[in-house]
């Protein structure tokens, strides 16, 4: 296990748990798209026929290489608008290079990880092929998918959980390792703890019910966007013509273990307002929250914008702001995301908050 950070602090309020990926990226990879039977604006995992791709795209293009991994770039995004050393990310990396750049990375960005090292293992790598503003993600994700929940009892890291006040864990994870995501929820839930969820693919609903069934009752605040809830939707047996708002009406008052506080259910539909519901009550009611549009040539990448706007998001809840602001600095995240290449914020930092 490494704790990697600036001034070594032993406790963090957030924790963030999820699969940590080095993000391969290219532009202009529409001979790419052809060659692998890629969609121009999706994310899968690698098969088989995918594996020389990674090669590829090192050897014949110049890429960029960006800290990746869902709940990796929320917790980059939350350490961008809180004080250094906040926020503690725990995963699972190989010992190569590419855990070292990660290890980089936060560091320089004043996140500390506490990391489950699987030695003779590669790092997880993402494949990031960007064509104009669409990007198709390739997962290969070889480590990141042996973390063990083991990690999670030994000393310094179990101080890490007992002492945060605020968990979050991407979909992505419980694909893989449910049980730490339940450990981690069940204990939030019983000192009545924030625990966060998000969907992280329209796969994760579609492939993991079972597994997303299990943690759903934890969760206090669900994240997702509106391709990953349409897809709740429709295998949870909801009219197919639902709209966002309904759809997340339907969220809400899914039955929940700690009654103390109501499920806050916040959709993101890119460009379009965002849908937020708290309260299971049939009184309440979807507040939409608009989005400050760009123009075309504004827009650089799409690639990690719903993961900044899950960071900035979280950011603004740690430091005790309101949902509406919890929002407004998620979309500032989110905008500023996008005008760049991959997940990353502009440096020096901007004030958001």
């Amino acid at each position: 296990m490494t704790i990697q950070s600036q001034e070594a602090p032993q406790t963090y309020p957030l924790l963030c748990i999820g699969h940590p990926l080095l993000d391969i990226q290219v532009t202009n990879g529409e001979e790419l798209l052809q060659k692998y039977g890629l969609k121009a604006n999706d994310a899968i995992l690698a098969q088989e026929k995918h594996r020389p791709l990674y090669e590829e795209i090192v050897r014949d293009y110049s890429v960029t290489y960006v800290a990746g991994g869902g709940a990796q770039n929320a917790a980059r995004g939350a350490a961008y608008v809180l004080p250094p050393n906040s926020i503690v990310f725990i995963g699972c990396v190989g010992e190569d290079e590419f855990a070292e750049l990660l290890k980089t990375t936060n560091r320089r960005e004043g996140l500390a990880q506490a990391y489950f090292v699987k030695k003779g293992e590669q790092t997880g790598a993402c494949a990031v092929i960007i064509t104009g503003h669409h990007r198709s993600l390739v997962t290969s994700l070889r480590a990141a998918r042996m973390f063990h929940k083991t990690h999670l009892a030994t000393p310094d890291v179990a101080k890490l959980v007992e002492a945060a006040q605020f968990y979050y864990v991407e979909g992505y994870f419980i694909t893989h390792d449910v049980e730490s995501a339940l450990e981690v929820a069940k204990k939030a839930s019983e000192v009545s703890k924030v625990f966060a969820l998000n969907l992280s693919a329209p796969y994760v609903p579609e492939f993991f019910k079972e597994q997303l069934d299990q943690i759903l009752p934890y969760v206090d605040i669900l994240i997702g966007n509106d391709a990953e809830c349409k897809t709740w939707a429709r295998t949870a047996g909801l009219p197919p013509d639902s709209d966002i708002p309904t759809i997340a009406m339907a969220l809400a008052p899914l039955p929940k273990v700690n009654t103390s506080r109501p499920r806050t259910v916040v959709i993101t539909q890119g460009a379009e307002a965002t849908v937020l519901v708290s309260g299971p009550g049939a009184e309440t009611k979807p507040r939409l929250f608009p989005v400050h549009g760009l123009s075309e040539d504004e827009i650089v990448d799409t690639n990690g914008a719903g993961d900044a706007f899950a960071g900035g998001f979280l950011g603004a809840l740690v430091a005790g702001k309101s949902m509406e602001e919890c929002i407004a600095v998620g979309h500032a995240l989110g905008t500023m995301c996008v005008q760049m290449v991959g997940p990353q914020y502009k440096w020096p930092k901007v004030k958001v908050m």
